[in-house]
């Protein structure tokens, strides 16, 4: 009884520090609208830490945000050099990586977090991936999460920006995060960590909606409701610019 007592005690403890340090968050905006002209945008992030006791000693505060796209199956080929020609060799399926994927720290990573929580919660670009279904003859199937990784980054829609989060006073946060113009439509959740001593203390999540709009949102209904139609409509289109820059052409050359 006493066992239970006191464990009953260290549980209450462990979830009263848990929430003492809760998110206040704020955005610049929730709605991401992907027009016609549309190239990019920004997330600026701001928010502050709520408490109800003093700032605790010890081990600073840190923050880590994520933003996280629509979720995507891919299949992964390798490419081998044969005969003097590329040709596809081993192939991987990765059940769902994440369309877009940025994270931004207050400090570096391995100071910020320990493995074991990154592994509990997911947060770095790896851990958001998730599994590998390799064959038995893929040896190395990490590897080629590890080329989506690389890729994407070189794309811009994976990010990782240690120290981008600025803390004033162990209380205010802020930080912007860049949306490249290539966006999945779908809901975006945003996930922000309070980490000291690098534990997760408190975790807060919200989620910004990325839509097409205009025209585009139009031709995306149509391709996805009407797809015969969407088809027939571009190889019209296809046909129409073809004509009118063949008949341009002629009347410069008469001209």
């Amino acid at each position: 009884m006493r066992l239970l007592s006191a464990l009953f005690l260290f549980f209450l403890t462990a979830t009263t520090a848990a929430s003492a340090e809760n998110v206040v968050l704020g955005l610049s905006q929730d709605q991401v609208s992907i027009s016609t002209d549309f190239d990019g945008s920004e997330i600026l992030i701001f928010g502050a830490i709520k408490r109800e006791e003093p700032i605790p000693e010890g081990a600073p505060l840190e923050v880590i945000i994520t933003l996280a796209g629509p979720l995507q199956p891919l299949t992964v080929r390798r490419k081998e050099r044969r005969l003097g020609i590329w040709v596809n060799t081993d192939a991987v399926q990765i059940d769902a990586a994440p369309s877009f994927y940025a994270v931004a720290t207050s400090g570096p990573w391995d100071e910020v977090i320990t493995n074991v929580e990154d592994l509990r919660h997911h947060i770095s670009i790896p851990r958001a991936i998730r599994s590998v279904g390799a064959p038995m003859q893929v040896q190395d199937s990490q590897a080629f999460s590890a080329a989506v990784i690389r890729i994407r980054e070189k794309e811009g829609t994976y990010q990782l920006r240690e120290s981008a989060v600025e803390i004033s006073e162990s209380t205010l946060f802020n930080t912007s995060i860049a949306m490249p113009a290539n966006l999945v439509e779908g809901s975006y959740p945003m996930r922000i960590f309070l980490t000291r001593g690098g534990q997760v203390i408190s975790s807060f999540e919200t989620v910004i909606a990325v839509r097409k709009v205009g025209l585009e949102r139009w031709l995306y209904q149509l391709s996805r409701q009407q797809p015969l139609i969407y088809g027939l409509m571009s190889i019209a289109i296809a046909i129409a610019a073809g004509w009118g820059a063949s008949t341009a052409f002629r009347l410069l050359r008469s001209g």
